[in-house]
């Protein structure tokens, strides 16, 4: 048996033992002992905790990471700047990643394998903690030891079979799907005291309160609370819901270029410029470095879908885009010098639901980042993505007879 397999092990045996326990409150990281560290050539993990938590560990590949999974920690007052010291670990996310879990991902600098995992527990306090040792190991020792295990209890439980929405009639409320980017472990851009998860989250309720006060419009939001939803489960809410429109919204940090202002883009196989491809880059490899490995996706069957359907989506999608860059602009919010840009962003890759991604400020420039946390502001933002998408459904519906014939 491999170290690594010895190790998870250890780490499930331990989960087992605590699992029949009784937790009444969510663990809490003492911030001030924790520490990511290098140790020798290797790296080595201290986590002290208030209360013991059934755990596991694995390790994924491209690029080479570190899994831990938790039942259940606050991460309150963790910052990864304060946890992580040294070269062998080049940076770690961690927060909600289901209900009822938490998830730690550490990218490693190289391939490295678990030579220890341990947690002790004081037998009165029930305090915790946890040590993770790594040794570096050769690629192909690293690749044939990785993956994650499945266990029961610990994992999202197998797709079902989900009867479709019915469909709804022309006079119907137009049923936006707006999907507040990141969540849970995947903070997205950061500054020292605010993240993107947390303000798109808060401008996502904004926003819903604001079109269904308008009236015409149904909204369903991609996650109601700060957790972890994958790209994939994004577009599959869209569709399960027979969304109308799919509006991602997103308030990066990107230094290239003129990143203030906001910007609306829509799918592309080839990015309209640099910043956007750095954007999309940057988006599916958070999706990557939260533990969701993305190499199996289907590129081919998304392309054929995409050709399908891209004879009446694609000019209804840019429309869209069209309109929200209009319906903003007409507000006075600040705008970027080009607004309106398109990159292969794969949460937009729902091909038969005009789907669109808006920056509405960059967390990277002041004035934006100011703008971000005055609620008045947001508000005429709302207005403006609201008066956008109006202005869209009365074109659509205009044309959608001409589409059909």
């Amino acid at each position: 048996m491999s170290r690594l397999i010895a190790a998870l092990a250890v780490a499930l045996l331990y989960a087992g033992s605590l699992a029949a326990q009784s937790f009444n409150a969510l663990t809490r990281v003492d911030t001030e002992r924790s520490r990511i560290a290098d140790e020798g050539e290797g790296a080595r993990i201290d986590l002290f905790l208030n209360l013991g938590v059934p755990y596991r560990v694995f390790t994924l590949d491209g690029p080479p990471r570190l899994v831990l999974d938790f039942q259940e920690i606050d991460w309150s007052g963790v910052r990864s700047d304060e946890l992580l010291t040294g070269e062998h670990i080049k940076q770690v996310q961690f927060g909600g990643y289901v209900p009822g879990w938490s998830r730690l991902v550490a990218e490693l600098a190289q391939p490295m394998k678990v030579s220890r995992v341990a947690m002790t527990v004081d037998s009165q306090s029930q305090a915790a903690h946890l040590i993770v040792r790594l040794f570096p190991t050769t690629e192909e020792a690293f690749a044939a030891q990785t993956g994650a295990p499945k266990t029961a209890g610990w994992d999202l439980p197998p797709p079902e079979n989900v009867a479709p929405a019915a469909r709804r009639g022309p006079d119907a409320p137009l049923l936006v799907v707006l999907d507040p980017g990141h969540g849970g472990i995947d903070p997205g851009a950061e500054t020292e005291t605010l993240d993107e998860k947390n303000l798109m989250l808060t401008f996502a309720r904004e926003l819903r309160e604001e079109l269904l006060r308008a009236g015409g419009f149904e909204v369903v939001l991609t996650r109601e609370d700060d957790r972890f939803v994958s790209l994939e489960r994004r577009v599959a809410i869209a569709h399960q819901a027979r969304a109308d429109v799919f509006v991602s919204l997103h308030a990066d940090s990107l230094a290239e270029g003129q990143a203030h202002g906001a910007t609306v883009h829509f799918l592309s196989r080839d990015a309209s410029d640099a910043a956007s491809a750095k954007l999309a880059e940057r988006h599916d490899r958070d999706e990557l470095l939260s533990g969701v490995d993305l190499s199996s996706a289907d590129d081919v069957v998304t392309d054929v879908l995409l050709d399908l359907a891209r004879q009446e989506t694609s000019p209804r999608t840019r429309t869209l885009a069209r309109s929200l860059v209009d319906g903003i602009a007409e507000t006075g919010a600040p705008m970027n010098s080009r607004p309106l840009r398109s990159a292969a962003f794969s949460v937009l890759k729902a091909a038969d639901i005009p789907s669109v991604l808006i920056e509405i400020g960059f967390i990277s420039s002041a004035r934006d980042l100011e703008n971000l946390q005055n609620r008045e502001w947001r508000q005429k933002m709302a207005r403006g993505i609201r008066n956008g998408l109006i202005r869209w459904r009365e074109a659509d519906e205009a044309v959608r007879p001409l589409v059909r014939q």
